[in-house]
């Protein structure tokens, strides 16, 4: 997409970390933004001195009626969205499935996947009536390979989000309106203070269990804004992302291949 020509980007989990990253890189090249959270104090900081072209919106992505009145004030306000990043999530519950407490496991379900859903559902019929825009839905390396013990809860929402927006880019390719999947790894931000916020669980991290890295939620932003100007299916932001698939995909090749040698005897 041709950001020149885009005017109003709505942003989810935007008061912060990732979201704020790409809030920033988009207000740079000249879009208005809206920036939806459901901290709606941490909200009223970020917006306090951004100029007009900058509004909040408190937002509960599981909330399928809000996101309807969000999507009205949002474009009375600055148009009709031209971009949409469904980014809000919160982090790992740390527990086993065997042992993963059912409310736990079904927060992670509603926030990271079908928060996902109800933005696409709220935007992508208008985008692709206007055939103008597009989305980036907001996935993990962990949406694409089997994480760690105690990741399994958000590894499942991860791989549904990737399998959702892999179908959406298809689905809304003949209508002009592009999909990304934005695939980050560790990046430093305030994920795990937003997640006790919501859940009111503290995940505990052995010592040295947390990765290190340099990247940034700016950085990020950046590689966004690139991903979609060229349209790009997938927006990674680390290396090291096929080694860690290679175990995966070599077993699927092994399984798919017994299939093929059966059919050809």
């Amino acid at each position: 997409m041709d950001l020149s020509q885009a005017k109003h980007a709505f942003i989810t989990g935007g008061a912060s970390g990732i979201g704020l990253g790409i809030a920033e890189a988009l207000a740079e090249r000249g879009l208005s933004v809206t920036i939806a959270d459901v901290d709606s104090e941490r909200l009223g900081s970020v917006i306090a001195g951004k100029g007009d072209r900058w509004r909040g919106q408190t937002l509960d992505v599981r909330d399928r009626a809000a996101w309807a009145q969000a999507k009205a004030e949002a474009e009375a306000a600055f148009e009709p969205v031209d971009v949409l990043i469904n980014n809000a999530g919160i982090a790992p519950n740390g527990q086993s499935f065997a042992s993963m407490d059912p409310a736990s496991f079904d927060m992670i379900i509603a926030i990271n996947l079908v928060g996902v859903f109800n933005g696409v559902s709220a935007f992508a019929a208008a985008m692709a009536a206007r055939g103008k825009g597009h989305i980036v839905n907001t996935s993990s390396q962990a949406g694409l390979t089997a994480s760690i013990p105690g990741v399994g809860a958000y590894t499942a929402a991860k791989f549904g989000v990737t399998g959702m927006t892999e179908n959406l880019r298809n689905e809304m390719a003949q209508s002009g309106v592009g999909v990304s999947l934005l695939c980050p790894g560790f990046v430093v931000t305030n994920l795990t203070e937003n997640t006790i916020k919501i859940s009111g669980v503290r995940r505990e991290y052995s010592p040295g269990a947390m990765p290190q890295s340099s990247v940034t939620p700016a950085h990020v932003g950046e590689m966004v804004v690139q991903g979609i100007a060229d349209d790009a299916p997938y927006i990674l932001t680390h290396p090291g992302v096929w080694d860690s698939m290679a175990t995966r995909f070599a077993e699927l090749r092994q399984a798919s291949d017994l299939r093929e040698r059966e059919a050809a005897e």
